[in-house]
């Protein structure tokens, strides 16, 4: 994830979607406990709810699926199967040019 610069991935099996995770899942679920990282899986980092969107799903379904679950990224799925990943930034930005634009600014200025 961090080679492809990549802040989330699908977890899928026999090409069906089996989890997502993301590199808070990471950090929280496997590097935060210590321990050899080594030994641990994927499905240890897999967040426990699994939501998901069509690509003909609008913006507003995403983002009211995201609030509600609490969630930072989608999987995308086409008739059963894993096609993307969309996240909470990009529907933001698509949403709200201006105010994502400015909130990078500021997130910027604040480093």
């Amino acid at each position: 994830m961090r080679d492809e610069s990549l802040k989330a991935v699908m977890v899928t099996d026999d090409g069906r979607l089996r989890g997502l995770v993301t590199d808070r899942d990471l950090t929280v679920r496997i590097l935060a406990d210590g321990g050899d990282v080594s030994a641990r899986t994927v499905a240890e980092a897999c967040g426990a709810e699994l939501a998901s969107v069509a690509p003909e799903d609008d913006v507003d379904r995403a983002l009211m699926l995201m609030h509600a679950k609490e969630l930072r990224h989608l999987p995308v799925i086409d008739n059963g199967q894993p096609v993307g990943i969309i996240a909470l930034r990009d529907l933001t930005a698509e949403r709200a040019p201006d105010f994502a634009l400015d909130s990078y600014g500021a997130a910027d200025s604040l480093a």
